[in-house]
């Protein structure tokens, strides 16, 4: 169902009354003037005409930014697919690492530093429990999320665990889990909670900034710490289907905008105090935003990384390390199919949207017959005006109209 409200309405309402109210980095800036022109003639595009009917279509650039809810079903949807062909036929484990909100300081003072900690401690975590009660080197796929259900700051990362591994002497080994899960749930969050904390006190130590969070970090030691985990699923290809609903996300997409009136947003959340049950969440126009700008990932941030037997470069080391007569090479386990297909094909088989079929007759194929060029957009303006005026020197307030 195609929804009447969407996150660029959002930043056109109140993007200029946040940027007055709220010192917004160039990066932040930036993110939202991409949203406001994404799928529209400021960043050009193409007109199609069927080839059986003649019916005409103008289909606009997107801006590609991550940040942005238009640009994610392709990318989710390859992701799927090349895991799926790159995943061991094992059992897999889904685990959600989350820490507590009284560090969210911490985490606006500086965002790259913190989630890179998180990510360490979530694979040491899991490393010394892999060596610890199995003898093996296993892996995982993790993914970032930086939001809550309401657009609240709550940071937590999304893994991919395989039960399987190399053991020390170089040999394949199973992990063959009797219990529900695959480490005692208990012991995993203390000692996630020890290390994070640790490795975040050594690194506020070494810049001198300890004693502005220490109170917060007094906190979170005397709160208990829980990491969520899931029975094992012998699907694995379920497993990362699963997860491929987190990899692309975005805090906010455009099907949960319900309205926008009277300076103020509703959408829909799940409430997990009250059995996740979907319930409309009435915010103000500018904090809803607000809320919005503070799950901008910094540039260039990996928010998706691979460990163990996952990354490459682990992967290579091992096949260089062990002989082939003790080791099933990795390639053996790992399904490598490889697609013969064009973007197109592939996007229209994984999920089941042919872009390239005409709307009305349903038999045509839309081919291009001309290029749109840019149009200089009012509301690209007004947000590059603001980035430039914070990079270069004050340029004095922007209103409304840009």
């Amino acid at each position: 169902m195609k929804t009447t409200f969407e996150l660029a309405d959002v930043v056109r309402f109140f993007g200029a009354e946040l940027a007055d109210k709220t010192e917004l980095t160039p990066l932040q800036l930036k993110v939202l003037g991409k949203i406001v022109v994404c799928r529209t003639a400021a960043l050009g595009g193409h007109e199609e005409a069927c080839e059986n009917c003649g019916t005409v279509r103008y289909s606009y650039n997107s801006c590609g930014d991550r940040h942005c809810p238009k640009c994610q079903a392709a990318k989710q949807a390859f992701w799927i697919d090349d895991l799926v062909r790159a995943t061991l036929p094992v059992k897999h484990y889904h685990l959600v690492f989350t820490v507590p909100h009284h560090l969210n300081a911490i985490c606006l003072h500086n965002q790259r530093r913190y989630y890179d900690l998180l990510f360490a401690a979530v694979w040491n975590t899991l490393r010394s429990f892999g060596y610890s009660h199995f003898g093996v080197e296993t892996g995982a796929v993790a993914v970032i999320h930086s939001w809550g259900q309401n657009l609240s700051l709550h940071p937590h990362i999304h893994c991919l665990v395989p039960a399987a591994g190399y053991a020390l002497d170089g040999k394949w080994k199973n992990i063959d889990r009797s219990g529900t899960y695959l480490y005692p749930v208990h012991q995993l969050s203390s000692a996630f909670k020890g290390k994070f904390l640790d490795s975040l006190k050594r690194a506020l130590r070494k810049q001198n900034e300890l004693s502005l969070f220490n109170n917060q970090i007094q906190q979170a030691y005397q709160t208990k710490w829980v990491v969520y985990c899931e029975p094992s699923l012998a699907n694995a290809e379920h497993v990362i289907k699963y997860l491929g609903q987190y990899t692309h996300r975005v805090a906010i997409t455009n099907q949960r905008i319900l309205n926008i009136a009277g300076g103020k947003v509703t959408f829909i959340a799940k409430d997990y105090r009250d059995r996740a049950v979907k319930k409309p969440v009435t915010l103000g126009g500018v904090e809803f935003l607000r809320r919005f700008t503070l799950h901008i990932l910094p540039r260039r941030f990996v928010k998706i990384r691979r460990f163990g037997i996952y990354n490459h470069t682990v992967k290579r080391h091992l096949e260089l390390q062990f002989v082939p007569q003790v080791k099933p090479g990795i390639d053996t386990l790992i399904k490598k199919q490889q697609p013969t297909e064009t973007n197109v094909e592939r996007f229209a088989r994984l999920t089941g949207i042919n872009p390239c079929l005409c709307p009305v007759c349903k038999t045509g194929r839309m081919v291009t017959i001309r290029e749109l060029p840019r149009i200089r957009s009012p509301a690209r303006g007004c947000f590059y005006k603001l980035y430039y005026s914070l990079k270069f020197g004050p340029l004095g307030k922007f209103n409304k109209n840009g």
